[in-house]
């Protein structure tokens, strides 16, 4: 996935500080990495990769819109920790799945947080 954003620094830094994920800085101001390694039941080993780079131009208003989803363990502590640093939600829901919570990260795309109900793994 790639994000293009006006300052991919401050993004890069605000995912580190807020979701604890350490970025690979490629083209400092210009690129970061976040790769996310897994390995399925059968050992198939894989790499999602998750790129902050900068837009080559500046973003037009009301361009189109991104919404990046994380699946959080504690939704109550992570919204604590973005409120005491000013960050505010956009809204707060509870469904049968699970709960969410939206805020706009620093670059102005929307965030979503979801805390599922059932344990992970279970589907």
């Amino acid at each position: 996935m790639f994000l293009y954003v006006e300052d991919p620094t401050s993004l890069s830094e605000g995912y580190g500080r807020h979701f604890g994920l350490s970025s690979i800085e490629w083209e400092p101001g210009e690129s970061y990495d976040l790769a996310f390694l897994y390995t399925d039941p059968d050992g198939t080993k894989a790499r999602i990769v998750f790129s902050f780079m900068k837009a080559k131009g500046p973003l037009a208003e009301g361009r189109p819109e991104c919404l990046v989803n994380w699946r959080v363990a504690d939704l109550e502590a992570f919204c604590a920790q973005f409120e005491a640093e000013g960050i505010p939600f956009d809204t707060r829901e509870g469904y049968d799945d699970g709960r969410f919570a939206w805020i706009h990260g620093p670059d102005g795309h929307r965030v979503e947080l979801y805390q599922p109900l059932q344990e992970p793994g279970a589907f």
